[in-house]
């Protein structure tokens, strides 16, 4: 019988055309999105958008453990996910006991979101600052600012701006630019007045709804970084800025902040990593009204 007719083999004519690829997951650490999140989309405070990935049998889905939070997430596996690395079986032994402990005794949390944050670390370091790992750095950064100035459950700072005025800031991590949110539909003077003074370097958008029932946004651009020091300076012009509005806004309750801060410091988790920096830096060359160059 021709081999070629047979259901169990491939035919000779096809024997260079990939079948497909099932290569479990298990081991690896993946860099996720609200895309990924089957179970939580959007995130928690806690969250660094880095898992590893605890049981990655199956082709639809993958249950991970987050490496900033220590909890238990469900990934989608249908959509574009990056691998970083992979850890070796012991440290997938120890994390798995580590969770099944947590999930009967509470208190036993603590040591798994410490270890977890430490090994998400440690694999950033490996990895090194580029590309692909720029929206994690930006995300552990934004959400020290976010312990700092507004503790809660999501990644967002609120400021108030008066009776019935609120404006919600984020952070798109693919762009390295804060996103403040309203809830008007008509362009806001005081706010964008109050973004030009607390970002005079950066450069404020106007994000004007495509629908009409949609809200305003406004979004402030800052210099792309290419390192992880600039990283880190970006980082410290956002919590500067976000700082600024809410002394502006919110004097009393910026006293209170700033008392907390002076008392403990500021939070700096990327102060821990240690990256490849590049051998040479660039500096901004700008034409001065005389016309001589001033190096920024």
């Amino acid at each position: 019988m021709d081999p070629s007719v047979l259901t169990d083999t491939l035919p000779e004519a096809m024997g260079d055309v990939p079948g497909v690829c099932e290569l479990p997951l298990t081991r690896a650490v993946v860099q996720y999105r609200d895309v990924h999140e089957l179970d939580t989309p959007g995130g928690r405070i806690e969250d660094i958008g880095l898992a590893l990935v605890v049981e990655g049998r199956y082709p639809s889905s993958a249950e991970s453990v987050d490496l900033g939070s220590g909890q238990l997430k469900v990934l989608d596996l249908s959509t574009e996910l990056v691998v970083l690395d992979w850890v070796y079986e012991p440290t997938l032994e120890h994390m798995n006991a580590l969770v099944t402990s947590a999930a009967t005794d509470p208190a036993a949390l603590v040591p798994l979101r410490q270890y977890a944050l430490r090994l998400g670390l440690r694999v950033l370091g490996r990895v090194g600052f580029g590309p692909l790992t720029r929206p994690t750095f930006f995300r552990i950064g934004f959400r020290d600012v976010c312990r700092d100035l507004d503790l809660h459950e999501g990644t967002s700072i609120r400021i108030v701006m008066g009776p019935g005025r609120l404006t919600r800031a984020n952070l798109d991590y693919d762009l390295g630019a804060l996103v403040f949110r309203t809830a008007f539909q008509e362009p806001d003077a005081q706010l964008e007045h109050a973004l030009l003074d607390a970002f005079p370097d950066g450069d404020l958008r106007r994000l004007v709804p495509v629908s009409a029932g949609d809200a305003l946004a406004y979004q402030v651009r800052l210099p792309f970084p290419e390192s992880l020091m600039e990283t880190r300076q970006s980082v410290a012009v956002m919590r500067r800025g976000l700082a600024a509005l809410i002394a502006r806004f919110e004097p009393e309750r910026f006293r209170s902040v700033d008392r907390l801060l002076n008392t403990f410091g500021a939070r700096e988790t990327l102060g821990a990593l240690h990256g490849h920096e590049p051998r040479v830096q660039s500096v901004r060359v700008a034409a001065s009204v005389a016309g001589s160059l001033v190096v920024h």
